[in-house]
């Protein structure tokens, strides 16, 4: 087989055409009460859904088609379609080169010879793709193929969504997941700074706080050693920072001339090294005091900077406003790294050792993202449940990919490792009535069944489905709310909107 070419099988069904009773009568009826062939079949890319009329030798049969991507479940706008029906040898072709319609196709055959036959259809678009239906009965004569229709079975909850109009908005069918399903725990955490992304700058000294120019805001961006404020003391009677650096400079000088002129007198021993030792212990110290004034001390004020590139996210002071040594007056962050902080009950407790990952949801902007997407991971859990709330703490560090906001909260559902295999679906796929979940599975592409089902846990992106469907089933995986739509319209033409 060549590469890139996918062959599927697949049965034919038979339904009666927009739920027209089945003719009465001595063997006469209308071409028009005729059941249509529905042909369902999914490729690698591609969704077929045809509508025929029964294959009968010698007679014309009109097959129409249509072709989904199932990349975004939109029409297939270009491409070759070739059929190829084989009956006990003999074989007959149809080809369209395009569609008639986005992603719908006409074709006309008619069969040379009776009995069960292979359909071969092949989609030339970006990638070339078979589909062959075996089984598919070509009828001797047209009383024959009326007899050979079953009659479809009445579904009172079926609703009818056209491929027309599914195309038109967002909508996708999948099937339920089967595989590995862990516990999951359903928490609210807090985003906070992570340790070491987040500095509270302080005051070094007393003073008067004096900010560098007029833009510093809440939110606004720094560079590392970039000049925040000043503090200044020159107009204060107490405590004055410009008095306390001249008093530092002139005990440094003093202490500098005493300790060189007793070393020139320690040379001669007319001074003891008792004295020296004196002399070199005051000038340290002094020169130490008048370094340290002197690095932060300039203009009359002292200077603070930025410890690193990031933006201010809160100025605890006002422009002109007191402060005291050590006082708060700014916090620098970069919120490059968060941590979640979440309380889980205690219940939890057994399983949290074996937390594997996380799904987190933004309440902002409803945004999901995985623990793996932001390269996140599982600090630490509490030993010992908090004494004000009693339930325990778990820590997730997270990276902040421009969608989460310290001080804010997300939904966040805890994965433990998979113990047991369980159903699942897209939350997507959930609709809620009353307190009853429901899902819509389909019958064929344009009809679709509301079923009840029973749910269990929840990752925050699928839901575990204990009982109502089955693995085998497609179920709709997006675009529900259109269905639910459509069945409160009481739309009942199956074909609107169809080229016949």
């Amino acid at each position: 087989m060549k590469k890139g070419i996918h062959i599927l099988l697949l049965s034919t069904v038979l339904f009666s055409q927009c739920g027209k009773p089945a003719p009465t009568g001595s063997g006469q009826h209308d071409p028009e009460d005729e059941a249509k062939i529905q042909l369902t079949a999914y490729s690698e890319k591609y969704e077929l859904f045809a509508e025929a009329d029964p294959l009968v030798k010698g007679k014309a049969c009109s097959l129409l088609a249509h072709f989904t991507n199932l990349a975004d479940f939109k029409p297939l706008l270009a491409g070759k379609i070739g059929l190829t029906l084989a009956v006990a040898g003999q074989t007959v072709r149809a080809e369209q080169a395009q569609p008639v319609r986005p992603g719908i196709y006409r074709f006309k055959l008619v069969p040379d010879t009776a009995g069960k036959g292979r359909l071969t259809i092949t989609i030339a678009a970006a990638a070339v793709d078979v589909i062959v239906i075996d089984d598919l009965a070509v009828h001797e004569t047209p009383e024959a193929a009326h007899q050979a229709q079953p009659q479809a079975p009445e579904n009172a909850q079926a609703v009818t969504f056209t491929k027309e109009n599914s195309w038109k908005v967002e909508f996708a069918t999948a099937r339920p997941q089967l595989g590995a399903f862990g516990e999951v725990i359903k928490s609210v955490a807090r985003i906070q700074s992570a340790q070491g992304d987040e500095v509270i700058v302080s005051a070094k000294a007393d003073g008067v706080v004096r900010f560098s120019g007029e833009h510093v805001l809440e939110g606004k961006s720094v560079t590392a050693g970039q000049g925040l404020f000043a503090i200044a003391g020159g107009g204060l009677a107490d405590n004055n920072m410009a008095v306390r650096y001249a008093e530092a400079r002139n005990n440094y000088q003093r202490a500098k001339t005493d300790h060189d002129r007793i070393k020139d007198l320690a040379k001669d021993r007319i001074v003891s090294e008792k004295e020296l030792l004196k002399a070199r212990n005051e000038y340290d110290n002094a020169k130490a005091a008048f370094d340290n004034l002197d690095r932060n001390f300039s203009a009359g004020s002292q200077v603070v900077t930025a410890p690193f590139a990031g933006f201010i996210k809160q100025v605890f002071v006002q422009n002109g406003q007191f402060v005291n040594a050590g006082q708060p007056i700014v916090t620098v962050a970069q919120n490059r790294k968060l941590v979640l902080r979440a309380d889980v009950r205690q219940k939890h407790a057994p399983v949290l050792a074996a937390i594997v990952s996380a799904t987190i949801r933004t309440l902002h902007d409803d945004k999901t993202y995985t623990l793996e997407q932001l390269n996140g991971r599982i600090l630490s859990y509490g030993q010992s449940v908090n004494e004000d709330n009693f339930l325990i703490p778990i820590s997730v560090q997270v990276e902040n990919m421009g969608g989460l906001l310290p001080g804010g909260f997300v939904e966040i559902h805890f994965k433990t490792a998979p113990r047991s295999t369980a159903l699942s679906v897209p939350n997507a796929a959930i609709l809620e009535e009353q307190g009853n979940y429901f899902v819509f599975v389909q019958i064929h592409p344009e009809q679709f069944e509301k079923r009840e089902v029973r749910l269990g846990a929840s990752d925050g992106l699928r839901t575990e489905v204990i009982s109502g469907i089955a693995a085998t089933e497609r179920v709709v995986s997006k675009g529900a709310i259109w269905v639910k739509l459509a069945q409160g319209s009481g739309e009942l033409d199956a074909h609107s909107g169809h080229v016949h």
